[in-house]
């Protein structure tokens, strides 16, 4: 199957809405040329919408181009890395156009990481800077043994609430245990409010945007351990393309998006922010996916589009007088990170009045390749259709050379230039996955007679919590630093709520008796809380294969065959606690 190109007819192109173009005319623009034509178009219109406070896209401009400057005089420059380790607030588009602009690199990290997967991101990506708000500071004051961020610009929270909110700010979040005492003493420490206030040039950065990197997104691919995709200027523009041209529902400078789900994660940057900010779109920036939170912001700013998870949507359906709130205003939602129930988004769509349609994509492909249809055949349980400029094809598992026939079930591959470079200085592990420009998704897939894909299994051992991957490698590496703990297996097993979350095997060390509660908190204590296992069962041994390979297969089915356990006390519906 040849790559994509004009004059080719692919079969799925007969299924598309009659107004999506086959083939789109990607730009050779950077990330901040697009946005600086929407604040030329929409300069007085909100961006940003945080809690009652607005930024226009003048605003946002001037902010980001005072960061940009603030980054030059503290000796960052063209491709230079920036970490951005930020919940949803203002301060993420600020800083992430502001390091665009400058021909820097912006690291994803995600706020939910704190010791050894903090350190490992910030060891690997060594930035030169890092965006932070001083809840998380003490976060990043803890690995400094192990990497040392140059310079920190820390923002106090209560600085993006308008100002009669900011003194009940501090005391919720006091409330919460978290810290508002902001640094003092550290030399490496920059105030936020000084850095976007103090004005200043951004260095001119002209760049090719088909080599410029953009985003490092960090992700586990096939092993397990987190590396960053490269994903470039060209591809972040590509994709923000296929997915405007795809919803044919929008209306540029007229949408208003809830963003509740985390910038720091690759569909929320692209399908949340940056294709909204493309066409003038009004972004209603939620901190975190709390959902009596959500529905006060949709009855107060009536949102036309909400990009979500199958476990988000779940959770809203199940709120008691949810058909009392403005929940019409949503005429557009894209689901993905996990498969979509057919019941939750017939449900959703009779609620709303609005179309819910479930998509496919990846980390390494910025990340949307597939989406069903917003006119028209719908198929149950399809990813979709490939968007605009891409292609796919299966191939056989066991060398990933042979193309398969329609309904022949293989290991996906994707084509397009929504495709990232490659993993951030890891080529043998890039050479794995990119074949002649193709990109081995590692899930197990066949493609029907009209072009629609259907997701069959995963490659990989990867645990989906809600839209969160989780790695059993590294579930299991936390358990083995464990006095008590001799052999450990994590899977995977199935949750109403989340889809799924982690399980544990534990095989004690002789003459110990450690605890389930005891377990859970250790692993929490060092990873992000939304990986610890909401269940773990002790055995004797583990099941293993001739070359003493733990059986994760064998445990999963053995899971799945026996009634599940009671979950910890304190579970919830929200991964990240």
């Amino acid at each position: 199957m040849a790559a994509s190109r004009p004059g080719v007819d692919h079969v799925w192109f007969r299924r598309y809405p009659p107004t999506v173009p086959k083939e789109l005319d990607i730009p050779s623009r950077l990330i901040p040329e697009v946005i600086e034509d929407a604040v030329r178009r929409w300069g007085d219109k909100a961006a940003l919408v945080y809690y009652g406070a607005r930024w226009t896209y003048r605003r946002l401009w001037e902010e980001s181009g005072h960061f940009a400057a603030a980054l030059a005089r503290d000796g960052v420059g063209p491709g230079d890395r920036v970490a951005l380790y930020l919940p949803n607030c203002p301060a993420y588009p600020v800083a992430l156009l502001g390091t665009l602009r400058l021909g820097a690199i912006v690291v994803q990290v995600s706020p939910l990481y704190l010791g050894q997967d903090l350190s490992h991101l910030l060891k690997d990506s060594t930035p030169k800077a890092l965006v932070t708000l001083e809840i998380l500071y003490p976060n990043v004051d803890h690995v400094r043994s192990e990497y040392s961020v140059p310079v920190l610009y820390v923002a106090r929270l209560r600085e993006f609430y308008p100002f009669w909110t900011r003194p009940f700010v501090n005391l919720v979040l006091r409330r919460q245990g978290r810290t508002t005492t902001f640094p003092r003493g550290d030399r490496s420490v920059r105030p936020w409010t000084w850095t976007v206030r103090l004005r200043g040039t951004p260095p001119a950065f002209h760049g090719d945007p088909a080599t410029t990197v953009a985003v490092l997104q960090y992700t586990g691919g096939t092993t397990g351990v987190p590396k960053a995709a490269m994903l470039s200027h060209r591809n972040l523009v590509a994709n923000l393309m296929q997915i405007n041209s795809w919803n044919t529902r929008r209306t540029p400078g007229e949408e208003t998006i809830l963003a509740v789900l985390p910038f720091f994660h690759i569909y929320a940057l692209t399908v949340a922010l940056l294709a909204g900010l493309a066409e003038g779109a009004t972004i209603v920036v939620q901190t975190r996916p709390d959902v009596p939170e959500m529905l006060k912001l949709i009855d107060r700013y009536a949102p036309t589009q909400f990009p979500g998870v199958p476990a988000l949507y779940q959770a809203f359906l199940r709120l008691p007088g949810i058909e009392t709130h403005r929940i019409r205003s949503i005429k557009f939602c894209c689901s993905g990170s996990a498969p979509l129930p057919v019941e939750v988004a017939r449900r959703f769509e009779e609620l709303t009045g609005g179309t819910l349609i479930e998509g496919y994509g990846l980390s390494e492909t910025s990340p949307v390749t597939h989406v069903n249809p917003t006119e028209g055949e719908r198929r149950p349980g399809s990813i979709g259709l490939p968007l605009p400029n891409t292609d796919q094809r299966v191939v056989d598992v066991e060398t990933g050379t042979r193309v398969l026939a329609v309904g022949e079930v293989g290991e996906l591959d994707v084509h397009g230039p929504q495709v990232m470079l490659g993993y951030y200085h890891q080529p043998e592990e890039t050479a794995l996955v990119l074949r002649d420009g193709w990109f081995r998704t590692g899930d197990i897939a066949r493609i029907d007679a009209d072009g629609f894909a259907f997701i069959v299994d995963r490659k990989k051992d990867i645990v989906n919590v809600g839209g969160l991957k989780v790695y059993p490698r590294e579930v299991e590496e936390v358990l083995y630093q464990h006095p008590s703990v001799a052999e450990a297996a994590a899977i995977g097993v199935p949750d109403p709520e989340l889809g799924e979350v982690v399980r544990a095997f534990v095989v004690p060390k002789s003459g110990t008796r450690p605890s389930e509660p005891e377990l859970i908190a250790f692993v929490k204590e060092r990873i992000a809380h939304y990986k610890a296992p909401r269940s773990i069962e002790f055995r004797t041994t583990l099941p293993r294969s001739g070359v003493q390979k733990v059986l994760r297969r064998v445990l999963k089915d053995e899971a799945s065959a026996a009634p599940a356990p009671p979950g910890p006390v304190g579970s919830t519906t929200n991964p990240g606690r």
